[in-house]
Parts: C-alpha cells; structure tokens; sequence
C-alpha cells in the first residue's frame, strides 16, 4: 500500500484538546470485522463485548514530564527542551530534542529553573533539532531525577495548542501506569477508569501487562511514498514470562485476546513464537505494521482515532481491514468523533 492511501479529511475541530469529563464516557466506535458493521456506544459499553476468561492486555507505561524550558547562556534565549532518553545515568546524558534548534550549538549551556541549579550543557548534535545534552548538578542521582521532574511538564502533544493544566497530569497518564520511560501516552488506555476495570475484573476479565515506552517516533511523519521502505525509530519493550503464560493460555482457550492499543499490538508482534504464540521479550522494537499483515496474538483490539497518513492509523488498517476502516473513519468525521490523544475509541472485534 501506499501513503497516499491513508489521506482522508480530518477538519481541525474534530482534533480532541481536552479530555472527555469522565475517563469512561468518551464515545466508542465498535466495528464488527466478520460481519461488517458499526455501531455508536459509550466506552464504558465496552463490557458487553467481554466474557468471562477474555483476555485484555494494557501497557503499563508512565509518562515522564519530559517538556522543560531553559534559557541559553548569555543571550537568556527561552529554549524548549523535550527529553528523549537517558543515554548515561551516571554521565547524567541525555538525548533531546531543542526548539528552536538553529540557536543551540555543541558547547552552549542552557539554565533551568528559577535558581538556575540545574544547566546542562550541549555535546553533540544528533539530527536537525536533536542533541545530546550533559546535565550538571550537585546533588545525588535521586536528586537530580527529582529535579528534572519538578521542572518539566506533561508533554502534551504539541497540536493541543494550550498551556498545560493541573488535570493533564493526571489524565495524560492511564490509571495503571507504573514503569516511567514513556514521552507520550499510551492513548487507548486513557479510556479505563478504576470503576470500569473493576466491573470488568467482576465478570471475570482478566488482564495482562506489557511495558512499551512510547517514543515520538510513533509520531513521526511517514514521507515515502513506498511504506516498505518507512523506518520507525526503536521503542523499548519488555514482556516478562508471567505475561506470556497469561496471553499463551488465553490463545490455548481460543479467548477474545484484546490488545489496548497499537502500544500493545506493536509490543506483542514484536516477539511471536514459530507456532504463533508470545515469547518474553527485553529489548527494543523498531517493528512497522501496515496492511497486508497477519496478526498473530491479538484478535481484537482498542484504539484512538488516528490522524491522516499516521503510522496508527496504518497499523489498525491491517487489523480492521483498510476499506473497513476507510468507511470508518468517514462514519467518524460525519458523526464528530474526536481524535487524537485525547480522543475517543474504537473497539476493533
């Protein structure tokens, strides 16, 4: 397929900038792949299309308030810095991305924070707007990781075009995150509230956790024509044998196995036995799906609406089949869904 495939038009009002009021009522979209249909629920709905022994897996990642802003040595230049990763925990390095990149060299420091106790200075230069920067400061690791989290911010995603506010915190993050590493949200989550997973626990849904920590990478715009020759950046992903045993055994029952988002899909076709069954897994995942492609864990799955041309949207195009979700998507637009990370769901069966 190609990347002009995946245009459609998305009139900027249906772009979602603040969370529904209640986790579980946001809108949800059910498509039935077998026989073809669409029907219009709320999410908290979603307990109708689960029996006891149904599988979901979540990905347990937690967001890190990675959007920081410093000012550059002398000049006193407003910088933003949005981390990466830790390339060096002892080195205190770290790979980010500056805005705007033109004005930050190898060699400039940049001071963060009121007291200007934190600086870092600038070592290399990675691509465009990427660096790697060198933080110093005087005080333990702990400290310094404490530091950085009072002086960041939720990253929200930059077409949320608005400061940031006190319930960000709290709702740019699942209700189940526990392994910081992520620099966006696992958005499909967003949906669960303690009190659904609770209803849901009761009729005897069980779940299982993955760990993908969500990269920008996952946002970055495909610009071949060809998608086979598209490269996604590396995400690390770490499925632990307890995980597998819970997924393997609901395959084995030929259970609704539902993968909650396309964190979860990636990270699971990431690490397929011969017999197509999950292995454990510690380590990075650069996996890119588009259709044609046959999934082999997850038989249903939960997603946002994606925007035009994105790797997501591809990705769910080979699960729901392209068409399908083309009349989808048109469904969406017509009937003012939300999308995006604040958007509302989609339930794939």
């Amino acid at each position: 397929m190609k990347l002009s495939h995946f245009k459609f038009d998305l009139p900027e009002e249906l772009l979602a900038v603040r969370p529904a009021e209640h986790r579980d009522e946001s809108r949800l979209m059910v498509l039935n792949r077998k026989e073809k249909t669409i029907e219009h629920k709320l999410f908290k709905d979603i307990i109708d299309y689960f029996d006891e022994g149904d599988l979901m897996i979540v990905n347990n990642t937690k967001v890190f308030p990675a959007r920081m802003y410093g000012e550059k040595e002398k000049t006193g230049a407003r910088i933003e810095v949005f981390l990466l990763r830790e390339l060096n925990a002892e080195s205190r390095l770290w790979d980010v991305l500056v805005d705007p990149a033109r004005k930050i060299r190898i060699g400039n420091k940049l001071f963060f924070g009121d007291d200007e106790s934190l600086v870092a200075e600038v070592i290399d230069n990675t691509t465009s707007r990427g660096r790697t920067l060198r933080f110093l400061y005087d005080g333990s690791y702990e400290e310094f990781r404490k530091k950085l989290e009072e002086l960041g911010e939720t990253p929200l995603p930059k077409y949320i075009n608005r400061p940031v506010e006190p319930e960000d915190e709290e709702r740019y993050q699942t209700i189940y995150a526990k392994h910081e590493g992520a620099v966006a949200a696992p958005t499909a989550g967003l949906h669960f509230s303690k009190h659904l997973m609770k209803r849901l626990e009761i009729k005897g849904v069980d779940f299982a956790e993955v760990t993908l920590h969500v990269g920008l990478g996952t946002f970055s715009p495909v610009e071949v024509e060809d998608l086979s020759k598209h490269k996604m950046d590396s995400e690390q992903a770490i499925i632990t044998e307890e995980t597998t045993e819970i997924v393997n055994n609901a395959i084995d029952k030929k259970r609704r196995v539902c993968a909650v988002g396309t964190t979860v899909m990636r990270a699971v076709e990431s690490s397929v036995s011969s017999n197509n069954r999950l292995n454990s897994f510690n380590g990075w995942t650069n996996k890119f799906i588009f259709p044609p492609y046959d999934f082999s864990i997850a038989n249903c799955m939960i997603t946002n609406f994606h925007t035009p041309k994105s790797t997501l949207m591809m990705m769910v195009a080979a699960f729901a089949d392209y068409d399908f979700l083309m009349k989808a998507y048109e469904e969406a637009v017509k009937e003012k869904y939300k999308f995006y990370s604040y958007g509302d769901a989609m339930l794939i069966i």
